[in-house]
């Protein structure tokens, strides 16, 4: 099953001055979340393990991992069973829990930018979305 997918985004009425890779922005910002915690599935414990290791020291953005290890496609191999549940969950705009991380995405970002996909790609703005997703991934762990 596919989360997402940056091709999704970079068609039709994307902005013509960026480059498609912003399409990934914010997907590769939950990958490299989901990296950092632990959450990666086998697949890329296995055949990723430099380019985890790269995200994980801050060498490579979850974005560029996207792009690299990902075909750019965000799908439920790409995480463990916990990831999985709380992907479902949180990124799926379909969840139950009431919380949706384009939402905290828009609300963290969408400010002062001509579109979401003008973020730039960097560990500073990972900061920022990373604080909200641990702690909506804190309040779901206590409902598991």
């Amino acid at each position: 099953m596919a989360y997402d997918r940056a091709d999704w985004h970079y068609g039709g009425d994307y902005p013509k001055d960026l480059p498609p890779e912003n399409g990934g922005t914010h997907i590769g910002m939950f990958l490299a979340w989901a990296i950092i915690n632990g959450l990666e599935g086998a697949l890329h414990r296995e055949e990723s393990a430099a380019s985890l290791a790269a995200v994980r020291a801050r060498q490579m953005t979850g974005r560029q991992f996207l792009f690299k290890e990902c075909d750019q496609k965000f799908w439920d191999e790409d995480l463990n069973e916990e990831g999985n549940a709380f992907a479902k969950d949180y990124y799926d705009s379909n969840n139950a829990s009431g919380f949706r991380y384009d939402e905290d995405y828009d609300q963290i970002f969408g400010a002062g930018l001509p579109t979401l996909y003008h973020l730039e790609d960097t560990w500073h703005n990972y900061d920022k979305i990373a604080a909200v997703i641990t702690q909506r991934f804190e309040e779901w762990r206590k409902k598991q």
